[in-house]
């Protein structure tokens, strides 16, 4: 599904108006009659329910206005908020609101009468967010600062319209923003809404398409796309019935040393429950004994870090090498790494010491044929030569440099993981969930996307579906809480995350 931030809505909004012959009243009075909807929905009916929306001057406050006399002729008891006079208002939202007049609803102004609006709010069963839409950047200003302020003491229940008040739909900032239970938005899914610390404010998403034509969504100027059970299914391999475990790939996995050798095992069971049909682990000698006591499934090797030739021979009858996991930070391990990585020909996933071997090595990487790069936000920090800091302020802008330098598929590990590819485009998760933040949950996405790669026939496919499907088992893992997930249990669900997506194919 296309994410589409602020210019390229406007383009949408232009095109709509300008070249589709859409009345700009139509468009909100459709945004209004879904919000109505999703609250009716919300609330298990409107009949008898207080509803009170917090209006704003734009055409975020109109939607507002025509979802509330919806919502009137629903049942609902409805009353409103303004944070400026009528007249200062925009033609838009000042139209609908001249209609809500026959309605009658009590009315407020914030900066006239505070006590009363916020004795209307707190009475309320819900409160519609339509304070400012996807335009909005920066901090809040006054009077909506002083007002959603107030309105963070309470504990109704919020609908966001389009995104909640206070986030920035391109990137998800919010310095001071008020927390919905729902957003409805409208047309396309905005990117802050998934992005953090947006998706904290933004509840359960729903994207509403208000009568608009879909070529408008498909042709809006976006490069960024989240990632849903539709869009992951194509990408994932289908298995035929004569299928052989040569077929299903053959899988090397570079990994662990000793201390480590739980990184090893990780990575090798994923790539086996990711379908992987023949996977063997290439460990350092003191790590084998205990790995292949504790591997049934997977072949257990040795590599020498010293004999680099050797180790190339032997990996020279793999379809995939991923390398990295466990491997440790030894000076001759290093070595080995920069060494190995030039002379494999076939596609490459490189994680963990893998990349902290190459970090600071540029020009190496850009060498490199075919290889998805799998960092959290330190090792992308190192490899970019930045502070993590800087990682986590913008992950989008991150993902995106290491992608076009590299010219490699980045899948950075972060909330949500970011995939960008060389060619400009990047890919939001919408999979997985806080109990995943556990030792060994990147392991197990490492040898995910190494046991599809194995079988689908593109980089990018291995990598977006393993991505997906790797936060889709650890959803399914949720079922038993978060806290005390292992990654263990990710191991366990891979199969039906899969099968899960398949069903949509």
């Amino acid at each position: 599904m296309k994410l589409i931030g602020k210019e390229a809505m406007k383009d949408v909004d232009a095109r709509l108006i300008k070249d589709m012959g859409f009345p700009e009243t139509v468009l909100i009075e459709n945004a209004g009659r879904a919000v109505a909807e999703e609250a009716c929905a919300f609330l298990g009916g409107a009949a008898r329910k207080r509803i009170v929306l917090l209006c704003g001057k734009g055409n975020n406050g109109g939607d507002g206005l025509a979802a509330l006399r919806f919502l009137s002729r629903f049942g609902a008891s409805c009353s409103l908020i303004l944070t400026a006079e009528p007249e200062q208002m925009g033609k838009a939202a000042q139209a609908e609101l001249v209609m809500t007049e026959g309605f009658a609803f009590p009315r407020f102004v914030w900066e006239k009468e505070p006590q009363k609006a916020l004795a209307a709010a707190r009475q309320a069963d819900l409160l519609l967010d339509g304070l400012v839409g996807t335009s909005f950047h920066g901090s809040l200003r006054e009077p909506i600062l002083s007002f959603v302020r107030a309105l963070k003491e309470l504990t109704v229940p919020v609908l966001a319209i389009d995104l909640p008040s206070g986030v920035d739909a391109d990137t998800g900032k919010a310095a001071l923003a008020l927390k919905a239970d729902l957003t409805v938005t409208m047309v396309a899914p905005k990117p802050g809404l998934y992005l953090y610390p947006g998706a904290l404010y933004a509840g359960a998403v729903k994207v509403h398409t208000i009568g608009t034509p879909k070529q408008v969504e498909e042709e809006a100027k976006s490069t960024m796309t989240l990632l849903d059970d539709a869009f992951v299914a194509p990408l994932l391999p289908h298995r035929p019935k004569n299928a052989h475990k040569g077929t299903n790939g053959r899988i090397a996995l570079v990994a662990g040393s000793r201390g480590y050798i739980g990184a090893a095992e990780l990575v090798s069971k994923a790539a086996v429950r990711a379908g992987g049909g023949l996977v063997t682990v290439y460990t350092e000698q003191a790590a084998w004994e205990p790995l292949a006591i504790k591997s049934t499934e997977v072949m257990v090797k040795t590599f020498d870090p010293l004999d680099v030739e050797a180790s190339v021979q032997e990996l020279l009858s793999s379809d995939v090498v991923a390398i990295g996991p466990g491997l440790g930070k030894a000076p001759e391990t290093v070595r080995f790494v920069r060494s190995l990585v030039q002379q494999l020909p076939m596609p490459l996933v490189i994680d963990a010491d893998g990349l902290n071997a190459l970090a600071g090595e540029d020009a190496l990487l850009l060498r490199l044929p075919n290889k998805i790069l799998t960092p959290h936000p330190g090792e992308m920090a190192r490899l970019l030569g930045i502070p993590t800091a800087d990682v986590l302020d913008d992950p989008i802008q991150c993902a995106r440099l290491g992608a076009k330098r590299w010219n490699a598929i980045v899948v950075l590990k972060c909330a949500p993981t970011l995939i960008a590819l060389p060619n400009g485009e990047l890919f939001v998760n919408s999979t997985g969930n806080e109990g995943m933040a556990t030792g060994g949950s990147g392991d197990v996405l490492t040898g995910t996307v190494a046991g599809l790669l194995g079988q689908v026939h593109t980089a990018s496919a291995a990598a977006l579906s393993g991505v997906y499907v790797h936060g889709l088992a650890g959803d399914l893992a949720k079922g038993e809480g978060t806290v005390g997930m292992k990654a263990g249990d990710l191991l366990d669900k891979l199969p039906s995350a899969i099968q899960k997506v398949l069903r949509h194919a």
